[in-house]
């Protein structure tokens, strides 16, 4: 049986139904593929955004360390008015809770104009995961008096784990020296949406010696 179009009363044929229908099937198709591109391209936007953002909180924590590394200084620390701890770096760092490794050290070149602030330009600096997030800790004197807090800073979050080796100038080994620097300190940190990052800083070492 055929569908018979019916003339309109200015003499011109309309549309019949099944027309009708067809056509908005492709404009509802039309219309679904331009909105799949659109999330897909809205969704690659987000997430391209979100990986330079990441990428950007790595390379800053990395900048921030390779400038507190380059400048170790052979300086003992006190804590909590104790006897000096040995060496210059310290796993155990100043005493601070973590969830694994940790390092601390002294470092030179933390700028006071004209001392106009009442400390030195050395700053006792530590490095800790804690909760999933790689922090530097910093006091304001070098030895830290008894009951002072350090300052916290969050550097880059999302890390599973934090490890250190320093180089003797022959092997990487996992114990820091005692009674002197390492030629270079590596970083390995697992992030979770990055994989292992493992970063290596050059020491000053012996150059950083005090003459006699």
């Amino acid at each position: 049986m055929k569908h018979k179009s019916y003339p309109s009363r200015d003499g011109k044929n309309g549309f019949t139904l099944l027309e009708l229908l067809i056509a908005m099937a492709i404009f509802a198709l039309i219309s679904l593929a331009s909105f799949t591109i659109l999330n897909t391209v809205i969704t690659s936007n987000a997430k391209s955004k979100q990986y330079t953002e990441r990428l950007y909180q790595l390379q800053r924590a990395l900048m921030i360390m390779e400038r507190d590394m380059i400048q170790i200084s052979r300086r003992t620390v006190r804590v909590n008015g104790e006897a000096p701890l040995a060496g210059y770096l310290h796993t155990q760092a100043f005493g601070v809770s973590s969830d694994t490794d940790t390092l601390g050290f002294v470092r030179s070149g933390w700028r006071n104009p004209g001392l106009l602030l009442p400390r030195s330009d050395l700053q006792s600096v530590a490095y800790r995961l804690q909760d999933h997030v790689l922090e530097r800790l910093h006091y304001n004197f070098v030895d830290a008096v008894g009951g002072q807090e350090p300052i916290v800073r969050p550097l880059i979050d999302k890390v599973s784990s934090l490890k250190f080796e320093f180089f003797d100038g022959k092997k990487w080994q996992a114990k820091a020296p005692e009674k002197t620097l390492p030629k270079a300190i590596a970083i390995d940190l697992t992030l979770e949406d990055l994989g292992n990052i493992r970063r290596q800083f050059l020491v000053a070492g012996d150059a950083l010696a005090t003459k006699k």
